[in-house]
């Protein structure tokens, strides 16, 4: 974990390079930096996943309009200062990566961090020892 799950309409997919918008949101996960300097997301557990929604209703039937909303899910124990700084450069780089369509459409993004005690929580990667952190 961390993992970023994004849902969209998929009216967006032919407007945009959803793909591209992961990568983005995994870059700035992976840059954040707490008070130490230390990464805030450890690099070989972050995930970010994006899907299309064929079905939807957004607002009334008046248009077409597009949404999407990104979860972030992390584990407790991150200061809340980090967590917002974290919440703002993500909300930052999804405005910008939208931009270009704001002006075309109608558009909606919705950002939220949630944190959460595991139940149960298994592992297996053969990825994280590829990151010193």
């Amino acid at each position: 974990m961390p993992h970023l799950v994004i849902l969209y309409t998929a009216n967006l997919d032919r407007e945009t390079d959803m793909t591209a918008l992961c990568r983005d949101l995994a870059d700035t996960m992976v840059q954040q930096r707490d008070e130490t300097g230390e990464p805030v997301f450890p690099t070989g557990g972050t995930r970010v996943l994006a899907y299309p929604a064929p079905h939807y209703a957004v607002a009334d039937s008046q248009r077409d309009y597009a949404f999407v909303y990104l979860n972030l899910r992390m584990g407790y124990g991150r200061a809340d200062a980090i967590k917002t700084r974290a919440g703002d450069a993500l909300l930052a780089r999804a405005k910008a990566h939208f931009e270009p369509i704001f002006s075309k459409r109608h558009l909606g993004i919705t950002l939220q961090i949630d944190e959460g005690a595991e139940v149960y929580n298994a592992k297996h990667s053969n990825i994280h020892p590829l990151f010193p952190h």
